[in-house]
């Protein structure tokens, strides 16, 4: 009781949990549980501080989207692959999808283009980007840069450039060439200024694959910017080793996006 009366505000602390607690929240999010988010510190009206201890929303798959532009099927062939890779990681799904074609169907034709498997889908909007966690983005060169297909699609993600909506995202590239000094790394390596420009982080595999990255027994395409295959004049169907440093792309890009997701 303070003078006249009054009531004085208990200064004593409101319950804190306890350590144990705290770490059998940490050890839960090692089996895949909700994780845990640092706790905060709050005040009542008296003033008193209470240590709260928050839990995350429920954990829900992270989405790796797979865009990619292929005429002959062998960036597809490699998209494929991809996509197993990422699917073995536990928590992440991988999603294909196609970026719209630009060429008219007779010019195709004259290409001798093959008909487009109908189903990978073609994306619908540049926005469908936005609500994923991590992409890889593949094409064949065109003259050492990007073809013209899916340039024209990151041509058209303006609204989210100006937005910032993929800022902060992982992303990586994988590239088909006709030649062995025709653009395996040049073509990942000048694509990287639209990641630049949406403030995405371009992830590279580098030497991750290990004993594959030196093989020198046969031709194999890809590098330390990302996967790839060589094409010839088109007939010439992906290697084993190529598509096996595909799958190893989307598994270690999965791993990144889920590392990444957890802050």
């Amino acid at each position: 009781m303070g003078k006249g009366g009054g009531c004085v505000p208990s200064k004593k602390k409101h319950p804190i949990p306890t350590t144990a607690a705290v770490s059998s929240t940490a050890a839960e999010d090692e089996d895949g549980l909700p994780e845990s988010t640092p706790p905060v510190t709050i005040k009542d009206a008296a003033g008193d501080e209470a240590v709260v201890p928050i839990l995350s929303e429920p954990s829900r798959n992270l989405k790796l989207l797979i865009v990619f532009y292929s005429m002959y099927g062998h960036v597809e062939g490699l998209a494929r692959r991809m996509k197993l890779g990422a699917d073995s990681v536990d928590g992440v799904e991988a999603v294909l999808y196609r970026v719209p074609e630009t060429l008219p169907d007779e010019v195709l034709d004259k290409m001798r283009a093959p008909p487009k498997d109908d189903s990978i889908p073609v994306i619908g909007s540049p926005g469908d980007l936005a609500g994923a966690d991590g992409f890889l983005f593949g094409f064949p060169t065109r003259y050492g840069c990007m073809a013209a297909q899916m340039k024209a699609f990151f041509d058209s993600t303006g609204q989210l450039w100006r937005e910032q909506k993929l800022a902060g995202k992982p992303a990586g590239f994988f590239v088909s060439t006709g030649t062995q000094g025709g653009g395996q790394e040049t073509t990942a390596w000048t694509a990287i200024t639209q990641l630049a420009h949406h403030g995405m982080l371009f992830v590279p595999i580098g030497y991750t694959f290990g004993a594959g990255m030196f093989k020198m027994d046969s031709i194999r395409g890809g590098s330390p910017y990302g996967a790839g295959v060589f094409a010839g004049d088109g007939t010439r169907e992906p290697s084993e080793t190529e598509l096996a440093l595909a799958e190893h792309q989307g598994k270690y890009m999965a791993a990144i996006v889920k590392r990444l997701a957890r802050g």
